[in-house]
């Protein structure tokens, strides 16, 4: 019975840790819950940053509003999903004028879940349609 034991704990422990550093990656995605799917906002500004990597893209758009300068972070797709659908690194550059639409966070901060943009030369990124990459 010693030996059952002796045997079987290590291989338990074993398996846990197995899980554990699979099921880790797991936790660190998040939902886009706190985004109003039942809305939409539209935000027209310049380009401050775009983050094509993973998990997921980010756009920073500085918008100016009311005589006041804001920054809105607007979260997008995954790399493998964009470039699927023709985006690359340079479909949004600092200084693009640009006019984005997106579900806004449901606690009302300067956010939101991208759904399209357009850029001043009236090319529009879709988030589920065929894109020109610059």
């Amino acid at each position: 019975m010693k030996e059952m034991r002796a045997m079987f704990l290590p291989s338990m422990l074993g398996l846990t840790v197995a899980l554990g550093a699979v099921a880790g990656p797991a936790f660190a995605h998040h939902s886009f819950v706190m985004y109003d799917k039942a809305k939409t906002a539209t935000i027209s500004g310049t380009v401050k940053s775009w983050q094509f990597a993973n998990p997921h893209s980010e756009l920073v758009v500085s918008v100016v509003e009311n005589g006041v300068s804001s920054d809105y972070t607007v979260e997008g797709s995954s790399v493998n999903v964009l470039v699927r659908i023709g985006w690359g690194p340079h479909s949004f550059n600092p200084g693009d004028k640009i006019t984005v639409v997106m579900n806004p966070m449901r606690d009302g901060s300067k956010a939101g879940s991208f759904l399209r943009a357009t850029l001043e030369n009236g090319k529009t990124l879709s988030a589920g349609s065929q894109a020109t990459v610059n």
